[in-house]
């Protein structure tokens, strides 16, 4: 696919997905949300990406809803507008954030969605869709909470305030904060670092974390130990242990 409003990256096992539309702040059109979901497929589906970096062009990560198309939405057009913080959660390989501005409303929720974020020191944040007159849709009301808590939540929903990555960073809403010549190279290390690891065990370990923050803490114990089950069933495992005995690195074939 030919994309115009993103540009699709690979190197060395990581991918590199940036929204490209610098002169709207990467406005999320329907184009745009349409091409970032056939990059994800397309990464997704690439056996050599390990890992999938997701950043913006100019001072923007994602500045929220194009305004142009939200005026033209229509209630019925709710139920068919793509859940991108979940299509970002629910991919099965990890996916780190790189956030080099504004990261509000719909940018937000596709932030909250990653697993790991880095925030530039002049990244904002924000879901400042009750300034619409309308509520964000995108993950906002049911991830922020469980990432900052609820009274915190409801704070930046309710006002439409947006926060400096200093203060992101306080709540936990995300991992480190960095000047911007250190964002890409911070990100990249954790990228490297990630995608020297069994690529199977840390598909799994995933799958186990964001299931069970959806159950009670002993259905989450109990998700936890057959996943741990299918971890020892792989010739990752195998090598893995074989590897620590004999004091080399591992040859993870992610089997």
């Amino acid at each position: 696919m030919d994309f115009q409003n993103i540009i699709l990256e690979k190197k060395d096992n990581i991918a590199t997905i940036t929204f490209n539309r610098p002169d709207a702040m990467n406005a999320l059109n329907n184009q745009t949300r349409g091409e970032f979901r056939a990059a994800m497929a397309d990464v997704t589906a690439d056996e050599d990406v390990r890992v999938i970096i997701l950043t913006g062009s100019g001072k923007s990560f994602v500045a929220g809803s194009d305004i142009k198309e939200l005026q033209q939405t229509m209630p019925i057009d709710a139920h068919k507008i793509d859940r991108l913080g979940a299509l970002v959660e629910n991919c099965p390989k990890p996916v780190i954030a790189a956030v080099n501005g504004f990261a509000l409303g719909g940018g937000c929720e596709i932030v909250m969605g990653c697993d790991i974020i880095v925030a530039h020191e002049k990244a904002k944040f924000g879901q400042p869709e009750i300034n619409l007159g309308i509520i964000p849709g995108g993950g906002g009301t049911q991830r922020l909470p469980r990432l900052i808590g609820v009274c915190r939540a409801k704070e930046l929903i309710l006002t439409g305030d947006i926060i400096s990555a200093q203060e992101a960073d306080r709540l936990g809403l995300v991992n480190k904060v960095v000047p911007i010549d250190e964002l890409m190279p911070t990100v990249m290390k954790i990228a490297g670092k990630i995608a020297s690891k069994s690529t199977v065990a840390v598909r799994i370990a995933k799958t186990a974390i964001n299931r069970g923050m959806q159950l009670g803490l002993e259905s989450g114990l109990a998700y936890e130990r057959e996943m741990y089950s299918l971890s020892l069933s792989t010739e990752d495992k195998v090598e893995g242990v074989a590897a620590f005995v004999e004091k080399r690195d591992p040859q993870f074939k992610g089997k």
